[in-house]
């Protein structure tokens, strides 16, 4: 059984997630998303999905982005 590198639960179904930054191994796609996807510049938010991306950042919605623009 592996371990979930998230939640530390132990589960037999585990999988591994191949990446730039190195390998992690998680026992649901809950723990996976909540360790790899993007957080937006804005909110903090997990971004799944396309996402908005401006001037190097992502954003989770264009009202994030343009919230974003407007404080700088």
């Amino acid at each position: 059984m592996a371990r979930c590198d998230v939640c530390g639960n132990e589960y037999e179904h585990a999988f591994t997630v191949q990446t730039a930054r190195g390998d992690g191994v998680f026992d649901c796609f809950e723990c996976a998303i909540h360790a790899l996807a993007p957080r937006c510049a804005h909110c903090g938010c997990t971004v799944i999905g396309h996402g908005v991306g401006r001037g190097g950042q992502v954003y989770c919605c264009p009202h994030c982005a343009d919230q974003a623009e407007q404080a700088a």
